[in-house]
């Protein structure tokens, strides 16, 4: 099996399941509720965001337009990179493997907000519905990303002594995300810790062509 083989694998398996779970909250949960999976820190909450990775908002109408276009951009640059990176062999598999895992994730929400507000009604107090007659709730690009997993795995107060925020309550781990945002921070984090080297050498291999570049042109 080829490594593009391999990478596409990975890419449609990230895909559909990112899919099937966000159509089954859509189409079963409202905004706000909750399926506890287990005990009180693993929790399926449903919310949407109009914005990046783990809920965080790009606020305006326009602001949502760019950063859906910018999102586009982002995954045509990521998969002409990953589908060169295949091709070489000298390239570890597990690095192109963590390049497909954030080509996927980066796929997985933009198909939200390509696609979501055209195929889905609201879900503010209701189950939303699939290709409802009355049509979506928004238009081609404005769709939001659905997110549902909740780990408050820590629940507390903020020391008195701690300026501003002190005596407050804090929850770790507060944001919600879904599998694409997963997808993505692992990928990410699995080059930083595994293939920081990989870098390294890529830069050392570039010195030495402009070196001896340098050396033929004097």
């Amino acid at each position: 099996m080829s490594r593009s083989v391999k990478s596409l694998i990975i890419i449609f398996s990230i895909l559909i399941v990112d899919q099937v779970l966000k159509f089954w909250i859509k189409t079963n949960l409202s905004i706000g509720d909750e399926i506890v999976v287990f005990k009180d820190w693993f929790i399926l909450h449903f919310v949407e965001n109009n914005g990046m990775a783990f809920g965080f908002e790009f606020a305006g109408e326009y602001g949502k337009m760019f950063l859906s276009v910018f999102r586009i951009v982002a995954v045509i640059a990521i998969g002409w990179y990953l589908f060169k990176l295949a091709r070489q062999k000298e390239v570890p598999f597990g690095f192109i493997a963590c390049i497909a895992l954030i080509f996927a994730g980066a796929i997985g929400n933009i198909i939200d907000s390509l696609f979501y507000g055209i195929i889905f009604n609201h879900s503010y107090g209701q189950v939303a519905t699939l290709f409802p007659a009355e049509g979506g709730y928004s238009s081609f690009l404005h769709g939001r990303v659905v997110d549902m997993f909740y780990f408050p795995l820590i629940e507390g107060r903020y020391p008195e002594w701690i300026p501003r925020i002190g005596g407050n309550p804090f929850i770790f781990f507060r944001p919600v995300f879904n599998i694409a945002d997963s997808a993505i921070t692992v990928g990410i984090f699995s080059i930083l810790i595994f293939y920081r080297k990989y870098f390294n050498k890529l830069d050392e291999s570039k010195n030495v062509d402009e070196n001896t570049e340098a050396e033929q042109t004097a």
